[in-house]
């Protein structure tokens, strides 16, 4: 992997969500950089922590998530500024829209269908006080440029079809040209044919510079396959992997990796002659998680130390950092 300067680090972050009689520890003491210039696809099981994962790298923190401990850093001019420091409403008006910006799930869905698109874009203009007929006319151009007629911005949501509103939603998204656009489950609503289209005009974006480094999350690991540098695996809250994406999926190191590629129907070739096999049980619940790896009551290799120890995230290999004891000299 070439060398990259980091745009974006959080240090031993936990973020959970404090109920009244309960605590989710749904991101728990994780780190992770990402790198400019690059996409990054994180995967995991339904209940992994990936969504609280680009809230937090967002700061889109509102009860009753809570940024327990760790910190988290944007570099903004050549400088990191640490945005974990700062309220959400300070983050929102610095830095949402022009730096960083957050598609979240089903976000095509939350669109007014009552109000025309072109109204999203005043709101835009008038929340970060820029001249509306200007922010209109850069719209008119980046609808153009995901492949959308100018004039859809004077109809309704409901007028467009599924893949159209997506590409709508990351024009209008990205108009201001954010630095790192974070998209989460972005194609589990589209058929495959807009799916396609939806990935290209995404790395079209990165191409043309419009945004510099894409964070992608999703279950789908053929999806994250076409279009990521590297991948992160999650489970239950912690990052069990991250490699290079072509490293991970032709030799995963991690036992969860491995049942996770190995669950899924691709095309792949490599993934196909390992056939496909199951994780054997169910994620844990991360109210109580279990103690030492959280994998370890699921996993066929586990050893005591597994039940008793978290392992540390260490590369082990250039670029390549696991969780597992099974690659480390501490395993008694």
């Amino acid at each position: 992997m070439k060398n990259r300067e980091i745009l974006f680090k959080m240090e031993n972050v936990k973020a959970y969500y404090k109920l009244e009689e309960v605590t989710v520890k749904a991101v728990d003491d994780v780190s992770l950089e990402i790198f400019e210039d690059e996409v990054i696809g994180i995967v995991g099981e339904s209940g992994s922590g990936k969504t609280t994962l680009s809230n937090v790298i967002s700061m889109n923190i509102m009860k009753p998530l809570t940024l327990v401990e760790g910190k988290v850093f944007l570099k903004i001019n050549g400088e990191f500024e640490e945005i974990s420091s700062m309220s959400r409403e300070e983050v929102k008006k610095k830095f949402w829209g022009k730096e960083i910006t957050i598609v979240p799930q089903a976000a095509m869905n939350a669109l007014m269908p009552t109000i025309k698109m072109s109204k999203y874009i005043e709101h835009l203009a008038q929340s970060h006080g820029i001249d509306k007929n200007e922010l209109l006319s850069k719209a008119e151009k980046r609808f153009e440029e995901v492949g959308l007629d100018p004039l859809w911005l004077k109809r309704y949501p409901f007028e467009l079809s599924g893949g159209m509103k997506q590409r709508a939603v990351i024009a209008i998204a990205t108009i201001l040209n954010p630095v790192l656009l974070i998209v989460d489950e972005p194609t589990s609503a589209l058929d495959v044919v807009n799916q396609k289209i939806f990935l290209k005009v995404l790395m079209q974006m990165k191409k043309m510079g419009i945004v510099k480094s894409i964070v992608f999350i999703t279950h789908d690991i053929a999806t994250v396959r076409q279009i990521a540098d590297r991948m992160v695996v999650m489970y239950a809250g912690k990052i069990a992997e991250i490699s290079p994406i072509e490293e991970i999926v032709q030799k995963p190191l991690h036992p969860y990796t491995q049942g996770l590629l190995n669950s899924v129907l691709t095309p792949e070739p490599e993934i196909r002659k390992r056939g496909i096999t199951t994780i054997p049980g169910a994620p844990p619940n991360l109210v109580n998680p279990p103690s030492g790896c959280r994998f370890h009551p699921r996993c066929s290799y586990a050893m005591d130390i597994c039940k008793e120890k978290v392992p540390p995230l260490k590369e082990i290999e250039k670029n390549r950092k696991v969780a597992c004891f099974l690659y480390m000299e501490e395993r008694k």
